[in-house]
């Protein structure tokens, strides 16, 4: 039962910093747990990609399917609270408009949203709506494994990087201050979950990753890893030349961007 309980309290860790679903009262976060619960992020985009396959499938009985993939996406929004789309807007803002890393890592934890993170939000949501309504012209229901699968396997992918990449603290940015009138600490949203990962963390993270993609029967499962493979090394490419390492931004663009190369992935085993 203690072991229960304390794997528990790591999934409901990992999910309350991922959702807004609220954590049980008995649930105790400290540092250690924080780092623990990255095991279960693949697990929280179950969870997240689920409940947004749920609002579509429920919608597709009064709804055309195009603005049932829309609702489900909203969904998926409101969950998170738009989470890691923030980060994806940070990351763009900061890597397009700063030259030096503290540049950068200041523009990143400006509250404002810029013109680089305007335009990637904007271009993001579109493709995702695109993607997923010609997924759903090969068959609708191939829109619920698309999103189940798309959460767990892209958060996989930005959990992972913790393991092999240096968290880029905020002394970089520590010399050029930013005023409080410019901008507003971001707090959990700037800083990762999880500043380390040990061996057994990856593991069980990597192994829901499998699990979930096996169980989905698809018979494009291994260009699927091989791919997301290369874009994970791409992204962690970008991320070491641009800061250095990765931040919790950097992570939520990881996460969006994998999941887009996911959907593509799925479409284009459908042609």
């Amino acid at each position: 039962m203690d072991v229960l309980r304390r794997e528990l309290t790591l999934f409901f860790i990992a999910m309350g910093f991922f959702t807004r679903i609220p954590m049980p009262a008995w649930v105790k976060v400290d540092g250690d747990n924080l780092n623990k619960a990255s095991r279960y992020f693949g697990l929280v985009g179950i969870l997240v990609g689920a409940i947004s396959a749920l609002v579509y499938e429920l919608s597709l009985f009064v709804l055309p399917t195009s603005i049932s993939i829309i609702l489900a996406m909203i969904a998926g929004v409101a969950v998170t609270g738009a989470f890691h789309e923030d980060g994806l807007a940070d990351t763009a803002d900061g890597f397009g408009g700063g030259w030096a890393v503290a540049d950068k890592l200041k523009i990143m934890k400006d509250s404002r949203i810029g013109t680089y993170g305007a335009v990637s939000l904007l271009l993001s949501m579109i493709l995702k709506y695109m993607l997923l309504l010609e997924l759903a012209l090969y068959d609708p229901e191939l829109v619920i494994v698309a999103l189940i699968l798309g959460h767990c396997l892209s958060r996989v992918l930005a959990a992972s990087i913790i393991f092999t990449d240096t968290y880029v603290s905020d002394a970089y940015a520590s010399a050029t201050s930013v005023s409080e009138g410019e901008s507003k600490e971001k707090g959990s949203k700037s800083k990762p979950l999880a500043e380390s990962q040990t061996t057994n963390e990856l593991a069980i993270l990597l192994v829901t990753g499998v699990l979930a993609l096996w169980l989905s029967g698809l018979g494009s499962a291994i260009l699927i890893v091989v791919s997301l493979f290369l874009v994970r090394w791409l992204l962690v490419t970008v991320f070491r030349r641009q800061i250095g390492g990765y931040t919790g931004d950097t992570l939520g663009a990881a996460q969006q961007v994998s999941e887009l190369v996911f959907y593509m992935l799925l479409l284009a085993s459908l042609a």
